[in-house]
């Protein structure tokens, strides 16, 4: 259960990674990072429609992103239970009698 438990935080992280740099490529009103690509404010990096498309899917991502973390905050809460024994009560440690 923990070596699923750790390969679901790398897969989270990658998701971050990955939404992080989706986030960077688009293009701002004073063109950001997408400028480093080569291209003004008229040319995409990946055609035509792409801010169109990187903004669907940063909010797809987003979306993902938020459901991850609720998940993962339950399963990690989860795990730092543990179950305990309740000690015995001191009425039953004295003899009835």
């Amino acid at each position: 259960m923990i070596v699923l438990y750790f390969i679901t935080i790398f897969l989270f992280l990658f998701l971050c990674t990955l939404l992080s740099l989706v986030i960077l490529v688009q293009e701002s009103k004073s063109l950001g990072l997408g400028a480093s690509f080569g291209g003004d404010a008229g040319e995409s990096l990946f055609g035509t429609s792409t801010a169109t498309i990187l903004k669907k899917f940063t909010a797809y991502l987003g979306a993902v992103f938020v459901i991850a973390c609720v998940l993962l905050s339950i399963w990690s809460s989860s795990m730092g239970k543990v179950e305990t024994i309740e000690p015995p009560q001191i009425e039953d440690l004295q003899g009835h009698g």
